[in-house]
Formats: C-alpha cells, sequence, structure tokens
C-alpha cells in the first residue's frame, strides 16, 4: 500500500455550513486526534467554539464517530470515493452549566406527578 492510499482527504463542515480543511490525515490517526485538530484550528470569529473533546461530535456517512476507532476503521466505502475528499459533519455541544442541570433536576414536586385519567 502506497502513502497515498494509507491517507484519507477530510473537510470539516460545520453548523454555519463552513469548512475547516481539507487536510490530509493517515487512516491510523484516531478520531480524538481529529477532534483535537477541530479544536486547534476551529476559527476565532465563530461562536460556540469546542473546549474539550467532550463537545465535539464527528458524523460521517450518517455515523457518530467514536474517539478510540481509527479514521480507517471509519471509512465507509459508499461514501469515500477514492482520492476524494471526505466531509465529516462537526456537531458542537458543549456540556450543559449548573444552571441547566438544575433546570433538568429540579426538585420541585409538581415535576415528580403524574396524573392518569380513566373515562
Amino acid at each position: 500500500m502506497s502513502v497515498e492510499e494509507d491517507q484519507l482527504e477530510i473537510k470539516f463542515r460545520l453548523n454555519d455550513g463552513s469548512d475547516i480543511g481539507p487536510k490530509k490525515f493517515s487512516c491510523a490517526t484516531r478520531v480524538s486526534s481529529l477532534k483535537e485538530d477541530i479544536i486547534a484550528q476551529w476559527p476565532k470569529d465563530k461562536g460556540n467554539a469546542p473546549r474539550t473533546l467532550k463537545d465535539i461530535k464527528l458524523i460521517s456517512g450518517g455515523r457518530i464517530l467514536e474517539n478510540n476507532r481509527t479514521v480507517g476503521e471509519c471509512k465507509n466505502p459508499l461514501y469515500d470515493i477514492p482520492g476524494g475528499v471526505t466531509t465529516m459533519h462537526v456537531l458542537v455541544q458543549p456540556p450543559p452549566t449548573q444552571k441547566e442541570r438544575k433546570k433538568v433536576h429540579s426538585d420541585d414536586p409538581k415535576q415528580n406527578k403524574c396524573g392518569c385519567v380513566i373515562l
């Protein structure tokens, strides 16, 4: 296998339609390394910048990619054209703040009641 065959050219599509890349990555590169690269190259003028790997989900070919997988393991013959650029969609979802967590896990007794009506 040549060096060219062992690499995949990837661009990362952000939620506003702009892209980071394309850039070539070895098939042995882990998804977590791709996420680190995204954080490092995130455009400074865009809001909602990810801070950690957990803030980012990468989607390729309709699948969410796991951090411990390699780029080679994530290749999909239906979507990845040899010699072409693979587009991975970037979903940024920062973890909820303390205030948001309190709303979800509220101890409000009204939220914990369930009512049924039988006619």
